[in-house]
Formats: structure tokens, C-alpha cells, sequence
């Protein structure tokens, strides 16, 4: 604060501008110290430069050109953390993955098939990138897959999904895990692992229920790189199909009545008159529930192929297969006088041949096909057909290899 003197009493105005002077020299002085510079410039000469950031690296456990396939692809970081990793192949498709909680690690949620060549491109939350490549070698074994239903089908409501191995899958749970059948309506339903009638391995998607008509379905099958296990190799492709659940028709043979009985949903359409397979037996029909498997129509029939000596061999009409191992219901003209009469066939559902060319018309593949009453063989194997709505719905569920968890899609 200045203080201004009484005239004539104090310092002169001229000693008091000088005095002023000085200080502000003073003050500039020190400014000038305290900014670092000798040269009052006031640049930023003496503050120490930042040190450049290093540049990203990455490390990714599938390298060079020769890798195993059905492996996952992992990508780790050596400093900072991930904010983005995509791996592609030579066509553009990207293997799915997750980056880990604390962003050091990306794994891929599924195993780098054979026979693929793959780009790595990484960013870390620095914005930097890094990438890397790898190329698989060929399986050294491949397994596939045979699916019972063509793509666009309709197909009646007993008709599961079933798929027959080419090789054995002794890595279940990890196979099942890449199924998936979706819904139009959330169907509950369970896959559930069984032998074929020729000894392979085979899987089913069975609904808890019969299907309700209309359902439309989706399945899909990401096996491509999935190791089937010891003796089976790797699958070296992924599979699909979908489907649309046709009328709601069932079909029912009285074993006692020599009848079959023909209902559309919930209600009776025809009482065809039947002869079914000669009682006590290798001629003696199966019984329980079965399904339409095929619609084969005009085939020839071999007895000796099933077993039965030279029963027979003879070219038949209308035939729809029910067992691997040869029932059939068909068109039987030569045994007309035991329609609705006898049982006197040699295994098979026969009829006349109009009700065999109605009914052949109206069929589905996938229809319910129940035969009941006495003087049967028993039951066919699972395999042996679609055999497993002879089972209960936890006895099903328990064939899984996910512990019967059911699957709703």
C-alpha cells in the first residue's frame, strides 16, 4: 500500500517515483528467477519431456503355419488392457469370444477348425493396435454328421431330431454343447445320446410332448473345429437345418382287433381292417410307440435281408418304413382274406390296397405309429427306428450328457 506524506513534511514526488522504479525491478527480477530462464523468455526450456508410450504387443498361443486345429484362440496383452479383438478367417468370418474380467486376455468361444487361415487385430483401451496370423494343418481324422431332416420339410409331431455319427463321439458333453434347436413356440425337449440300429453313435432332440402342429424349428450344429474324442476326429464343418411341424395325425394298431385306427387332431378320420405279423415268433410284429420314418413307397421286400429265410421277395406297394430292421406298413393284396381277420403277416402292417393308397396319400413322415395288444415280439431298441417315446420324459432326459438338463427352444 503507498503512503501519500503532507506537502513540504515528506519525501519529494520525484524520490518517491524512483523508490517505485526500483521495486518493480526488483519484483520483475524475481519473476524472472522463478520462471527457470536466465533469459526471461518464459518458455518451457527446463520441464521434462513425456516419455513416448510403448508400442502394444500381444501374444496369441496359436502361432505359425502348421497349428492344430480344435483348439481355442487365446490373445493376451502385455500391458494395459483390451478393448477389442477380432480374429478372422481367409473368407471374413469371425470366431466369436469374450474379453476376460480384468481385460488382459480375449478367448475364442470356439476352437479354430483345420484347414484355416486366421488374422488377429487387437486394441487395447489406449487405442493401440497389434495383430498377428496363424494358419491350422488338416485334421488328421474327420468326423461328420447325418441328419434324418431335410431342410423346408413338414413332418408329422413324433418326428424327432436325429443325428447319426460317422465316427464314434466319445467327447459327448463337449459335442452336445454345440446343438442347439430353436422354436417358434419354446418347445421343452432334451437331446439324449443312443446307439443306431447299424452301431454308430446318434444323438436325438426329442420334445417332452408330442409337437404341437405348426411349430416351426430351427437347428443348428456348431461343430466345425469340435474334437469328437478318442477315434473320432474333428468335424471340419458346421451343420443346420430347419423344419415346420405338419398336420397333427395319429395312428394306432389293435393287435387284438386287427384294426387300425386313423384320428386328426383329436378326432377320428377311418378304422382301417389290418393283418399284422404272425403271432410267437421272428414273424410276430413289434409293438410300443413308433414313427413314420420314411415314405418309400413301391420297394422290394427280401425276407431273407431281415432274417426270415425265403419267407418272401417280392415288389411292394405304398410302403412307409417303421424299424430299421424291416416293419413297414404297406399294401398287401395277397393276404386280403385276413384283413381285420388274422394276424398272419411276416412282421409288417398290411392292408388292402385302396386303404394302403388312401392312406400312403394322407401320411406324414414323422407320424406317430402306436402298436398295442398281445401276441407282439415286444419292443424294438431305441435305435432300431424312433423308439424313444417308449420312454418317460426323465428316463429321456437322463440319456443326455449334460445331465438331462432340458433344452428349450
Amino acid at each position: 500500500m503507498f503512503t501519500f506524506a503532507a506537502p513540504g513534511k515528506g519525501p519529494s514526488l520525484s524520490r518517491i517515483r524512483r523508490t517505485a522504479m526500483a521495486g518493480t525491478a526488483l519484483l520483475a527480477a524475481s519473476l524472472t528467477a522463478c520462471s527457470g530462464g536466465s533469459d526471461g523468455g518464459g518458455d518451457d526450456k527446463g520441464k521434462a519431456e513425456p516419455k513416448p508410450k510403448a508400442a502394444m504387443a500381444v501374444s496369441v498361443n496359436l502361432t505359425g503355419d502348421q497349428v492344430k486345429a480344435g483348439q481355442p484362440v487365446i490373445v493376451t496383452v502385455a500391458e494395459g488392457k483390451l478393448a477389442q479383438v477380432k480374429v478372422t478367417d481367409a473368407k471374413g468370418a469371425e470366431l466369436p469370444g469374450k474379453i476376460s474380467d480384468d481385460g488382459k486376455t480375449w478367448t475364442s468361444e470356439r476352437n479354430a477348425p483345420p484347414g484355416a487361415e486366421y488374422k488377429v487385430e487387437a486394441q487395447n483401451t489406449d487405442s493401440q493396435s497389434a495383430t498377428a496370423q496363424f494358419k491350422t494343418g488338416p485334421a488328421d481324422k474327420v468326423n461328420k454328421v447325418s441328419i434324418n431332416i431335410s431342410k423346408g420339410s413338414s413332418v408329422g409331431v413324433a418326428m424327432p431330431v436325429s443325428l447319426v455319427f460317422d465316427n464314434p463321439v466319445t467327447n459327448k458333453a463337449e459335442v452336445e454343447k454345440q446343438l442347439k434347436v430353436t422354436t417358434s413356440d419354446n418347445t421343452e425337449g432334451s437331446w439324449g445320446w443312443i446307439k443306431d440300429h447299424d452301431g454308430k453313435d446318434r444323438v436325438d432332440w426329442r420334445p417332452k410332448d408330442y409337437w404341437k402342429s405348426g411349430t416351426d424349428v430351427k437347428v443348428e450344429m456348431h461343430l466345425n473345429g469340435v474334437d469328437s474324442g478318442k477315434g473320432g476326429g474333428l468335424f471340419a464343418r458346421d451343420y443346420n437345418t430347419d423344419f415346420k411341424i405338419g398336420k397333427d395325425r395319429r395312428i394306432q394298431v389293435s393287435l387284438d382287433t386287427k384294426k387300425m385306427s386313423v384320428t386328426q387332431d383329436g378326432q377320428a378320420l377311418r378304422t382301417i381292417p389290418i393283418s399284422a405279423g404272425t403271432p410267437g415268433g421272428k414273424k410276430a410284429s413289434w409293438s410300443g410307440k413308433m414313427v413314420i420314418m420314411t415314405k418309400e413307397g413301391t420297394i422290394r421286400m427280401d425276407s431273407q435281408t431281415v432274417g426270415l429265410d425265403n419267407a418272401y421277395d417280392k415288389m411292394v406297394d405304398y410302403s412307409m418304413r417303421l424299424t430299421w430292421s424291416g416293419m413297414y406298413a404297406h399294401a398287401a393284396p395277397w393276404n386280403e382274406g385276413a384283413f381285420g381277420r388274422v394276424n398272419s403277416s411276416s412282421g409288417c402292417v398290411g392292408m388292402s390296397d385302396a386303404d394302403a393308397k388312401e392312406f400312403f396319400g394322407q401320411s406324414q413322415v414323422g407320424d406317430p405309429f402306436e402298436v398295442v395288444g398281445g401276441g407282439s415280439k415286444g419292443q424294438a431298441e431305441i435305435g432300431n427306428g424312433y423308439g424313444e417315446w417308449n420312454l418317460s420324459w426323465d428316463q429321456w432326459k437322463a440319456k443326455s450328457a449334460l445331465s438331462g438338463a432340458p433344452q428349450n427352444g
